[in-house]
């Protein structure tokens, strides 16, 4: 499989840092977000990722290259507005060969093995998403997996909400007839999920979503010290 890394961000949460430095080349331990992220994924043996770029984008071009010092491939899809997740998922498509790919956001830390995805088959499942135990941050979680692996927006007979990690794999028909253009990719996921076309899993090792500059600062206190 193939990978689109979500690097557009504007990174508000987090300014002043991000005033210079887009949020995905901020740094745990000696690299940046987005570098952990492609070695996990060169790891698992990913070898082409693509890489939406909107804030400071050419900063993330400079430092990443064409993926050469990972071992695999980066190519780029700059957007001249913001296109948010769906929108950036389809103007970047294109860069991609294969119905599935691995959809993860760029400003996430996580020991997370990219290998155990497994494509899904566009019919039955049209997306596969990886969901962590609620951080303190987000107590009321997003999603719900139940004992069949299916994921949905309602409780049914699952013990409780889950947040999603922002790591996945997704299928281009869960795009079917759209332009790149501003959309998120979480109403996509709601109507498939109301569909029974959505699997996923719960992963409970190091994850964290470095959205303030103190997750930033706890994050190379737990994993890097």
């Amino acid at each position: 499989m193939q990978a689109i890394l979500l690097a557009a961000g504007l990174g508000k949460r987090m300014r002043s840092l991000t005033e210079t430095t887009p949020k995905p080349l901020l740094k745990v331990g000696e690299y940046t977000l987005i570098e952990h992220q492609i070695m996990r994924l060169a790891r698992a043996g990913i070898e082409r990722v693509a890489v939406n770029l909107f804030h400071l984008g050419d900063r993330i071009r400079e430092v990443l290259g064409d993926g050469s010092r990972f071992g695999l491939e980066i190519s780029y899809s700059p957007e001249q507005i913001l296109l948010d997740t769906a929108g950036g998922i389809v103007q970047a498509l294109p860069l991609l060969e294969g119905e599935s790919f691995i959809v993860a956001n760029a400003d996430v830390w996580t020991d997370f093995d990219y290998a155990k995805l497994r494509p899904v088959d566009g019919t039955g499942t049209l997306a596969h998403l990886v969901l962590v135990p609620n951080p303190p941050t987000k107590p009321n979680g997003d999603f719900f997996l139940h004992g069949n692996g299916r994921v949905h927006d309602h409780n049914g007979v699952a013990a409780g909400p889950l947040t999603f990690a922002g790591i996945s794999i997704m299928h281009r028909g869960l795009f079917a007839g759209l332009k790149p253009e501003p959309l998120s990719v979480v109403p996509l996921l709601r109507a498939a999920m109301a569909r029974d076309q959505v699997a996923g899993e719960l992963y409970d090792g190091d994850w964290m979503d470095i959205g303030t500059p103190e997750r930033l600062h706890e994050a190379n206190s737990r994993f890097m010290a």
